[in-house]
């Protein structure tokens, strides 16, 4: 649904800010999503803004300098690193005569070119739509003279602008009604990993930070991974063993400063995910020297999707690229429960595999997960448990009389109580701790 150029995307870059140099980290970010969308970088310009202009956010002589860069760097593209207002939009297109779009529409194009699932795509073009909808007038521009009331000209602008909108509503329902019957199914889903007492762990951050790099390294799954922003929008659940259990493992969507909130919202069913597990491993890229920052920026996203309070166990990626070992920074003894959380660290290289068996350690540890191990009898009729036990490799030595049989089990709690609800359960279940 977004309008795109068939030219090759030859883009100049506008950085806006207010007084003080213009943040470097910002720029960069900005120019990597551009690339990232197909773009090709032209020229870049930063821009103070002390008193935005309502017409156009840009005062006229900044403008001057822009339509002159670009024609200079045959820039066909304007992207500005700011939301705009559908009218400031229009007057930088009629002023600059070249396409403008503003960081929601960068990241909306991005997101369109990465959705791979039915549920992804539906997500992204329900968020185009609504973004869509403000900018409906864009196509109708030369109408807007016929308002005054010549005969004859009034009615077919009018018309056909709500045409237009009443089509693009009774798509945006359709896709809404679409869209919560996947999210029944999701749910359905959880509920059935809930159901099999599974912990579920959820891996947060901000994007490019190595998580599909990270989730295929801990399951062996071939989730698509590349060195770009936002390379995966379709979250991956697997089931992992970790020392002492089995965990759920989600990936999820990577964040970044200033999401569009066309794209929280459309995204809040796959980010749920993220805000029902029981533990965030939230990955960061040690190598990134604004990493402190982009902490900041994940928990805002995170309590934005009421994901604010579940805990966190943070994992420094990519230390490959800092030439230091793996270690694991255990929170010091006295710290407060909530400090130490946050200070609880994992140092790995998910490319290079290095760390990852310190990650698993710490993740049994923050889940609690323990092991029953016990001597079990069976009457002759339990042979479903006795099979049972055997397919989850639980069984390490056992002999059988005519009482039944006599094993010798250690398996994950998780799994023993997994299997003790079942219906033939009840010797397993005597086992089980009371907690």
């Amino acid at each position: 649904m977004f309008e795109r150029s068939r030219k090759g995307e030859h883009a100049l870059l506008v950085q806006p800010h207010r007084g003080g140099p213009p943040d470097e980290g910002a720029l960069e970010e900005f120019a990597e999503l551009a690339r990232s969308a197909g773009a090709s970088v032209a020229h870049v310009m930063a821009a103070r803004v002390d008193r935005p202009n309502p017409a156009t956010l840009l005062g006229s002589g900044k403008l001057d300098e822009i339509k002159a860069a670009a024609d200079a760097s045959g820039a066909d593209l304007v992207l500005v690193n700011h939301p705009l207002s559908p009218g400031q939009e229009r007057n930088l297109e009629k002023f600059l005569e070249r396409r403008v779009v503003d960081r929601t529409g960068l990241i909306l194009d991005i997101f369109a070119q990465r959705a791979r699932s039915h549920e992804g795509k539906l997500q992204v073009e329900l968020a185009q739509l609504k973004h869509m909808a403000t900018r409906l007038v864009r196509g109708w521009s030369h109408l807007d003279s016929q308002r005054g009331g010549a005969i004859g000209l009034r009615g077919p602008g009018e018309t056909q602008l709500e045409t237009d909108r009443r089509l693009l509503q009774k798509r945006v329902e359709q896709l809404q009604a679409r869209l919560a019957k996947v999210d029944v199914q999701r749910t359905q889903m959880r509920r059935a990993r809930v159901r099999s007492e599974l912990p579920r762990v959820a891996l947060v951050g901000y994007t490019n930070a190595g998580k599909s790099t990270l989730f295929n390294a801990l399951t062996g799954a071939d989730a698509y991974a590349a060195d770009q922003l936002f390379a995966t929008l379709d979250p991956t659940v697997r089931r992992i063993t970790l020392p002492g259990g089995h965990v759920v493992l989600a990936d999820t969507v990577g964040f970044v400063r200033d999401l569009p909130h066309e794209l929280v919202a459309a995204f809040r069913s796959t980010l749920s995910e993220a805000r029902e597990a029981d533990l965030l491993v939230h990955l960061i890229d040690a190598s990134d020297p604004l990493r402190d920052e982009r902490i900041a920026q994940v928990d805002e996203v995170l309590a934005e999707i009421g994901a604010g309070d579940i805990p966190q166990l943070l994992v420094y990626n990519k230390i490959d690229r800092l030439g230091v070992p793996a270690r694991h920074d255990q929170p010091h003894a006295g710290d407060h429960a909530d400090e130490a959380a946050v200070r609880e660290r994992v140092w790995i290289s998910a490319r290079d595999r290095e760390g990852l068996d310190l990650l698993r350690e710490a993740l049994a540890r923050r889940l609690g997960l323990r092991r029953l191990q016990a001597e079990l009898r069976l009457p002759p009729d339990a042979g479903r448990l006795r099979a049972r036990l055997h397919e989850v490799d639980a069984i390490r030595a056992e002999a059988h009389d005519e009482h039944g049989w006599t094993l010798d089990i250690d398996l994950p709690l998780t799994d023993a109580r997994r299997l003790a609800a079942q219906g033939d359960g009840a010797p397993l279940r005597a086992l089980l701790p009371a907690d």
